[in-house]
C-alpha cells in the first residue's frame, strides 16, 4: 500500500513538472511573438498580438483600377465571386473592402481590446478575410481596406462624451438628417481606435492599402444647434481645417511607423469632390492643400450626381460627366504640382513676401510640388439624378485619364453591381 501511494505521488510530481514546462515553454513563445509588434505599434492604445505567420502584400499597381465593395458582399463568398470574377475577365486590378461601415461596425476580425466595441455592430461580418485577401492576393489583384472614420454611431453610444454634442444641450449627441452621430474629429482618444483598426488591418489580415473615408465634420442636419467639445466648443469658434490637419497628421505619423517586419501601409483618404476647385474648408474641414502631405494617395470624389446644377454653368452635371470629371481632377492636379500656395496649413512655411505694384497682401506659403500619381478619382456607376451606363463610365475614366491623373480611379456603386463592357 505505501508503495502504492509512493507511486502515484510520483507520478503526479512528474505531471505537475512537464504542465509547468509545457507552461513556460507556451509563456516564451507568446511572449516572442507579442514584444517585437509591440515595438510596431509604439503610439498606439496597446499592441497586438501578430497571429501565425508573416502576412504577403501586394505591389501598388501604376494605375490602380479598383472597384468598391460592400462588407454584406464580402461576407458571401457568392456575390464577392461576382465582383473577383468581373475583375478577373477585365482590365481591372484592385478592390475596395468596407471594414468600418457608415453604422461603426467593424466588419473583419480583430484582438486589440480597443476595437471591442466596433465588433459590437450590426453590421455584416466577414469571418473569412484573410483567407479571401490570401485569394485576391494569388490573383494579383491590390486589396484596399475602407475605414469610415468620424461618422460612427456605434462609437458614439460606446463613449458619447468623444462625440458631437447638441448646442442646445451639451449632454445630448448630435444626430444629422439620417440619423446618424458623429465623433468629435478633436476627440484624440478615438484616434488612436482608428489607427489600431488600420494597422491591424495591414498587419494581421494582409489589405495592403488603408483607404479612409468620413475624414470630416458634419454637413448634413441641423448645424447651428452643434457643438464640438474637443474642437472648440460652438461652431463659430472650431478651427475646422486645422483641427483636421492634425489629425491627418497625427495619422500619418504613426502609420508610417514600421511593423515588426519594416513594413509601412499605403494610406489614401477620401475628399468631397469640390475641394478640388474650392478654397475654403467646405463647412467640413477638407482642404485639399491640407491634406497632400499626409497621405499616398488623395481621393476626390467626383461624382457628377453630387455637383450643383450651377457648378460650371452645365444646369444638369448628370448630362456633362465627362466635363465634371474632367474639370475638377485637372485642377485637382494643378494644385498638387504647384509649389506655392496661398492656403496656410501645418507643413508648409511661408514664403518671403513680394514687394512690388503687384502685391495683393496675400500669404504665400511654399509647398512640395506632388505629382499626378497621387491623386486618384472617386467616379461613379449608380444611378442617381440621372442613369449610368458604359458610356457615362468611360467617360469618367478618359476625363480622368486626359485631366492628367496617373494614380488611377475607384469606382463606386453601393448595390456592387457594376457595369459590364466597360473600357477599364
Amino acid at each position: 500500500m505505501k508503495t502504492t501511494v509512493t507511486t502515484i505521488i510520483g507520478i503526479l510530481g512528474v505531471l505537475l513538472l512537464v504542465g509547468v514546462t509545457m507552461w513556460a515553454i507556451m509563456f516564451s513563445d507568446i511572449a516572442w511573438r507579442v514584444e517585437p509588434y509591440a515595438l510596431a505599434m509604439t503610439g498606439a492604445t496597446e499592441p497586438t498580438v501578430v497571429r501565425g505567420p508573416k502576412v504577403t502584400h501586394q505591389e501598388m499597381p501604376s494605375e490602380v483600377r479598383a472597384i468598391y465593395m460592400t462588407a454584406c458582399y464580402g461576407a458571401s463568398p457568392k456575390l464577392r465571386n461576382n465582383l473577383v470574377r468581373l475583375i478577373d475577365e477585365t482590365e481591372l486590378n484592385a478592390i475596395i473592402i468596407d471594414i468600418k461601415d457608415y453604422t461603426g461596425t467593424i466588419a473583419v476580425p480583430t484582438s486589440a481590446k480597443i476595437l471591442a466595441a466596433g465588433q459590437e455592430g450590426s453590421g455584416c461580418k466577414i469571418r473569412d478575410i484573410k483567407e479571401f485577401i490570401e485569394l485576391l492576393h494569388s490573383k494579383g489583384i491590390y486589396v484596399i481596406a475602407r475605414v469610415t472614420v468620424f461618422q460612427d454611431p456605434l462609437y458614439a453610444k460606446v463613449k458619447p462624451e468623444l462625440a458631437v454634442k447638441k448646442k442646445s444641450d451639451k449632454n445630448a449627441v448630435w444626430i444629422d438628417h439620417k440619423g446618424l452621430a458623429f465623433i468629435d474629429v478633436g476627440a484624440r482618444e478615438y484616434w488612436d481606435y482608428i489607427i489600431t483598426l488600420a494597422k491591424e488591418a495591414h498587419n494581421e489580415l494582409g489589405f495592403d492599402e488603408i483607404n479612409f473615408d468620413y475624414v470630416r465634420y458634419p454637413s448634413d442636419g441641423n448645424m447651428s444647434d452643434t457643438y464640438y467639445p474637443h474642437s472648440g466648443g460652438e461652431r463659430e469658434n472650431v478651427k475646422r481645417a486645422e483641427e483636421l490637419e492634425k489629425f491627418f497628421k497625427y495619422l500619418s505619423e504613426k502609420m508610417r511607423e514600421p511593423n515588426a517586419y519594416g513594413e509601412v501601409p499605403k494610406i489614401s483618404a477620401d475628399l468631397f469632390g469640390m475641394t478640388a476647385t474650392n478654397y475654403d474648408d467646405l463647412t467640413i474641414g477638407q482642404v485639399l492643400e491640407r491634406a497632400l502631405p499626409y497621405f499616398d494617395v488623395i481621393a476626390p470624389m467626383v461624382y457628377p450626381s453630387h455637383y450643383p446644377k450651377s457648378f460650371l454653368g452645365l444646369g444638369n452635371p448628370n448630362k456633362n460627366v465627362y466635363k465634371v470629371v474632367n474639370y475638377s481632377m485637372a485642377k485637382a492636379v494643378e494644385r498638387a504640382k504647384a509649389e506655392r500656395t496661398n492656403i496656410p496649413a501645418l507643413a508648409y512655411e511661408q514664403a518671403p513676401q513680394v514687394q512690388d505694384n503687384k502685391t495683393t497682401g496675400k500669404k504665400e506659403y511654399i509647398k512640395p510640388s506632388y505629382s499626378a500619381d497621387k491623386l486618384r478619382s472617386w467616379i461613379q456607376d449608380f444611378d442617381y439624378g440621372g442613369e449610368y451606363g458604359v458610356a457615362e463610365v468611360n467617360a469618367q475614366i478618359q476625363a480622368s485619364r486626359d485631366a492628367g491623373v496617373t494614380g488611377g480611379y475607384m469606382i463606386w456603386d453601393p448595390t456592387n453591381r457594376y457595369t459590364r463592357g466597360v473600357s477599364y
